[in-house]
């Protein structure tokens, strides 16, 4: 399993298991074959509303002997009505309740965004929060914090754009490890990767494949599929294997972590042996053609009239 050293020094696996859209009923036995098949890293998070199952899953394992806590690396996200900075630690230690675990390998926060205390999903403009009135530096603030009690042994953050991640590297005590984004060969990144390789940051690719089972509301009938694309299809025949696994092969290529979900356990494992594909140069200048700018989770949920929010200004 190919791995990463985070500016921390702590050594996560590159490829792990994302959770997002995995139903109640279903992540349990996803995670559950993941890790019976190899996968060693599993992304949570709080929003995602299955973490207490997949803690349940998790303890089965320990308890069964089939793996142990230090061989896997847990993460998880601060959600955006606890960026409080009073409200981190105890947004964190929820988390690790539902997930029976002492500790997360990361803590991310999901988006420079807030939200009033217990508003989940905002409907209207005055349930969200400013950063001028949170802070962005108060919530890393509160972060550090956690991290120097040792309930996350990384932190880092989560679709911030290379201006955002700069103001936080330019005031933090604790640097973040990983800044976790969509990218997959539609919406390539180069400016965040180059900015990253330079700033010792790791990338963390979510959407990898497209999230063509994200929710109807986050589609549009005439987006292009990324899995549908040619250039991949020609790249998949030419080494025998399918698009779905050349996407993580390239994710991984360029020196990113990547995390594609799936709840179905024949594709867990042909995920899991894309990480031994090895695209060649050819492969990669092809791929790197494609490139559309396109965003899948394009945040336009975010810009609710009345609000503090717009998705231009998010991204900028």
């Amino acid at each position: 399993m190919k791995t990463i050293q985070l500016n921390n020094g702590q050594v996560m696996p590159a490829f792990g298991l994302g959770t997002w859209k995995s139903d109640p009923g279903e992540v349990g036995r996803a995670v559950t074959e993941a890790i019976r098949v190899g996968y060693r890293h599993i992304d949570c998070a709080w929003i995602y509303g299955n973490e207490a199952e997949i803690g349940e899953a998790l303890q089965v394992l320990f308890d069964a002997g089939e793996v142990t806590r230090e061989e896997l690396w847990i993460t998880s996200k601060l959600w955006n009505d606890c960026h409080q900075p009073e409200d981190v630690e105890g947004a964190l230690r929820g988390t690790l309740e539902s997930l029976r675990l002492a500790y997360l390998d990361l803590y991310l926060v999901h988006w420079p965004v807030a939200h009033r205390k217990g508003v989940a999903v905002p409907t209207s403009g005055d349930e969200m929060l400013s950063l001028d009135k949170v802070p962005y530096a108060g919530t890393w603030a509160a972060m550090e914090d956690i991290a120097d009690a040792g309930l996350a042994r990384s932190i880092g953050v989560s679709n911030l754009s290379v201006a955002k991640l700069g103001a936080v590297l330019d005031g933090a005590r604790i640097r973040p490890a990983v800044n976790q984004i969509e990218l997959h060969p539609y919406l390539q990144q180069d400016d965040m990767l180059a900015f990253c390789a330079r700033e010792g940051v790791t990338l963390t690719a979510y959407s990898p494949l497209g999230s063509r089972d994200r929710v109807a509301a986050m589609r549009l009938e005439d987006e292009p599929v990324l899995l549908e694309d040619p250039v991949l299809a020609t790249v998949a025949a030419k080494h025998g294997v399918s698009p779905a696994q050349v996407l993580i092969a390239w994710a991984l290529a360029r020196g990113t972590s990547v995390i594609p979900k799936s709840a179905n356990p024949e594709r867990i494992r042909q995920n899991l042996d894309a990480t031994e594909i090895e695209l060649d140069a050819d492969d990669m200048a092809e791929i790197a053609k494609l490139d559309r700018h396109r965003r899948y989770v394009d945040g336009t949920f975010w810009e609710i009239e009345g609000g503090p929010y717009k998705v231009d200004e998010l991204w900028a």
